[in-house]
């Protein structure tokens, strides 16, 4: 029996000096010259000593064509007529590459460092969290809360938009305090990171909202004009079982008044480039408080990666909204949360998109309703191009018989215009071959 084992040791020992004396397979690589390097996919092929591949990000793309000789790498990669980067580097006995990137027609050296993509050794996972702390910046400087593969499933929860659990516990200060960071193995900048909600529940019986609607979203003088209500509480009772919401206390107007219970997320994002954070009040091409009462149980949300992981954050769980979120706060309630992640190698889209059964939609996120309103139409229409190989004239007469704009959010930072296709309308039409 020993003797099988130590059979087997040296078995293993010898194929895996065999992998880390060779630079074939996939590389995540940097070419680093200022703090933000770029980063890219290297994937090598080795034939005694002819090294060849192929360089892909979200900057750089092209053949990689070298050589692999007594742990030296040597090759080139042109990713465009006007550029030519040649790579020297060691392959170091931990399995890292570490040399030089020159961009030949600059003269300049870049420090290249490359270390191996980890790959699933096991199946996917589903991980539960229980948050003990809730952030209130969307930051690239956040310690993960877990790690994750792409295939993971999580299971937690997020306290309310003014920082009370499920219990009605105050764990945090309010301001949509959120659950996370989620750092996805695997995810570099440039890459797009897919989150598959498959629970958005209630759970609790309560949600706290605001009594009137956000002076941004109406006409100076009427607010002038508005008298102020005494006494009037906007707290709301939930009754999870007959599906609808009513006030907690109403006038005798509204004391028939309900509303069904739709949960939904306002926060979904990941951190954001340059080392930049954002309150968790905040929104943008990281995704955010996006406000978007369609992000529901069901939903894929599609978010461009900015930094290594991703790192994922939810929460501001609303039992209800109605659309732009006028009071400046939905039905604020804490929430159970199930969803599984993957990673589409590059693809990143300009900002965040989504899909579910009927539809598939759009984000424009900018400082005004109409920058909100161009950005979301560009973004479905380059999402359509892409995925249908259509061109412009195609794409115009698809969109412009059947595209419908959603208003998400008007009372944030910045406002939130969706644009959205049914599905339906796009049955007819012949998906373009993965490039």
């Amino acid at each position: 029996m020993r003797h099988c084992l130590a059979v087997l040791l040296l078995f293993s020992l010898a194929a895996f000096g065999q992998t880390a004396s060779s630079p074939a397979g996939t590389w995540i690589s940097t070419l680093r010259n200022f703090d933000e390097p770029p980063y890219f996919r290297l994937q090598l092929e080795l034939d005694g000593t002819k090294l060849t591949g192929k360089l892909g990000g979200d900057i750089f793309e092209g053949v990689f064509e070298g050589t692999f000789q007594n742990g030296q790498i040597e090759g080139a990669v042109k990713p465009n007529p006007g550029m030519t980067i040649q790579f020297r580097g060691t392959l170091l006995a931990d399995g890292r590459i570490e040399g030089t990137g020159t961009l030949v027609e600059q003269k300049r050296d870049l420090k290249w460092e490359a270390s191996r993509q980890q790959t699933k050794s096991s199946p996917p996972r589903t991980n539960t969290l229980e948050p003990t702390q809730f952030h209130h910046l969307f930051s690239d400087a956040i310690e993960p809360a877990l790690h994750i593969n792409a295939g993971d499933t999580v299971k937690t929860w997020s306290v309310d938009a003014g920082g009370t659990d499920p219990k009605g516990i105050r764990r945090t200060s309010g301001g949509n305090p959120l659950t996370g960071p989620f750092y996805v193995e695997g995810a570099i900048p440039g890459d797009t990171l897919v989150v598959h909600f498959i629970r958005i529940r209630l759970n609790r019986d309560s949600a706290i909202s605001s009594p009137l609607i956000a002076n941004g979203a109406l006409n100076p003088d009427y607010v002038e004009q508005r008298k102020k209500v005494e006494g009037y509480n906007s707290n709301w009772k939930l009754d999870l079982q007959a599906g609808f919401a009513s006030l907690a206390k109403p006038t005798e107007t509204m004391k028939s008044y309900k509303v069904p219970l739709s949960p939904m997320l306002g926060c979904v994002g990941v951190a954001p480039p340059g080392g930049m954070r954002y309150r968790s009040g905040f929104l943008g091409s990281y995704g955010g408080n996006m406000d978007y009462n369609q992000l529901r149980e069901g939903v894929t949300v599609y978010l461009p990666v900015y930094v290594p992981g991703a790192l994922l954050f939810v929460g501001d769980g609303h039992a209800a909204q109605g659309a732009g979120e006028l009071t400046g706060n939905a039905l604020e309630t804490s929430m159970d949360i199930e969803f599984t992640v993957e990673v589409e190698a590059g693809g990143a889209p300009p900002n965040p998109r989504m899909e579910n059964t009927e539809y598939l939609m759009a984000s424009g996120i900018a400082g005004s309703i109409d920058e909100a309103f161009r950005g979301a139409t560009t973004n479905l229409v380059r999402w359509l191009e892409k995925m249908y190989g259509l061109n412009p004239a195609e794409v115009s007469s698809v969109l412009g018989t059947s595209i419908i704009y959603d208003i998400a959010e008007v009372v944030d930072p910045q406002p939130h215009v969706v644009a959205k296709v049914p599905k339906s309308v796009l049955e007819g039409l012949k998906k373009a071959p993965a490039q």
